[in-house]
């Protein structure tokens, strides 16, 4: 449906943080009128307000289809009543709240949903409505990404100051300054909204903590570390990323090791200084006894470690101790990987 003439759309939560409204837009295949409802709004403050990553990324793209409205190539319109919230409702029914008044409001209009998940499209579809399925876009590489080569193993972006990677291999590394420049905070944000925008678009990606200052995701093979004001004294990137996975057998450990490794291995500590391949080697271990055809969980905080699909990954920071406890003894694993003593 148009209203004086112009194509209808109004996008959810999803298609809203995950910026894919103005990359529509941008790339043509959207224009006209974008209403957006007060509800989204209002969850994308609220969130921020507890210091959640992708709110922060979400209210940027408010701000991105402000300027394209401002610039002509989309009207853009916010409406509708705010929810009721009290207080004690989680988040994602808050956010299947809102997208049910997303619906509605489509419904009343004869808009066309935008929406960046898939059981939102399929039932829109089957409610008659009209969507728009925005699938993620194609890989063109992310900023941070440029930083990188084969014997990096990390990169650090704050803004004010160079870019700065540490090169080289566990126990045997160096830090190398990037950059001619200083980062802008304008940048800084930027690769931040990319990285939880396209955390959430892919399935190899999830993020493990999002509060107040500071947001935790594993991007594939990437461990990010977002921290932000007030937290920190302006924005900061930490990413890491594994050079080189090791088969337990590749460290030429002493045949006597081996052997007790397999046969009577009832205690494994591993203990090193920062960045002497500590996890890699848990890595390693864990893989091994997988290979044996044991039975190996992890449990760890964030979930960092690459590991196979076959070994079962826990995080401390979705479930209490006691709930983790009761998991293991009942699933009885032959092997738990504890990824830093703290877990």
């Amino acid at each position: 449906m148009k209203i004086a003439g112009e194509n209808v759309y109004i996008p959810d939560y999803a298609a809203v943080v995950e910026g894919a409204v103005s990359r529509l837009v941008e790339e043509g295949a959207v224009s006209g009128r974008i209403i957006v409802h007060r509800s989204i709004v209002q969850l994308l403050e609220l969130f921020a307000l507890k210091g959640r990553g992708v709110a922060f990324a979400g209210l940027k793209e408010l701000k991105r289809l402000g300027e394209l409205h401002g610039r002509g190539l989309v009207t853009l319109e916010i409406t509708g009543e705010k929810l009721r919230i009290r207080g004690d409702e989680a988040e994602e029914a808050l956010i299947m709240e809102a997208n049910s008044a997303v619906r509605e409001l489509a419904m009343s209009l004869g808009g066309v949903v935008l929406t960046g998940d898939a059981v939102i499209y399929d039932l829109c579809r089957s409610l008659g409505l009209q969507a728009l399925y925005v699938s993620r876009r194609e890989e063109k590489g992310l900023l941070f990404e440029r930083y990188f080569d084969e014997e990096t193993m990390s990169v650090h972006l704050k803004e004010g100051s160079f870019v700065v990677a540490k090169k080289g291999k566990p126990g045997d590394w160096r830090y190398l300054r990037l950059s001619e420049e200083r980062l802008s905070r304008e940048f800084v944000e930027r690769v931040a909204s990319e990285v939880i925008e396209e955390a959430r678009r892919r399935s190899d990606a999830f993020i493990e903590i999002d509060r107040l200052g500071s947001t935790i995701v594993q991007l594939g093979e990437y461990r990010i570390i977002i921290v932000r004001p007030p937290l920190s004294d302006g924005w900061e990137l930490t990413i890491v990323r594994p050079v080189k996975r090791l088969k337990l057998e590749e460290y030429n450990l002493p045949p006597e090791l081996i052997k007790r490794f397999h046969e009577r291995a009832e205690g494994i500590l591993i203990a090193g200084a920062p960045g002497m391949g500590k996890t890699t080697f848990a890595q390693a271990l864990a893989e091994y006894y997988m290979r044996m055809g044991k039975v190996v969980k992890t449990v760890e905080s964030p979930r960092d470690m690459i590991l196979p699909d076959e070994i079962t990954q826990y995080s401390k920071h979705y479930a209490t101790l006691g709930e983790l406890h009761d998991i293991l003894l009942l699933s009885r694993p032959d092997y738990t990987v504890f990824d830093e003593m703290s877990t």
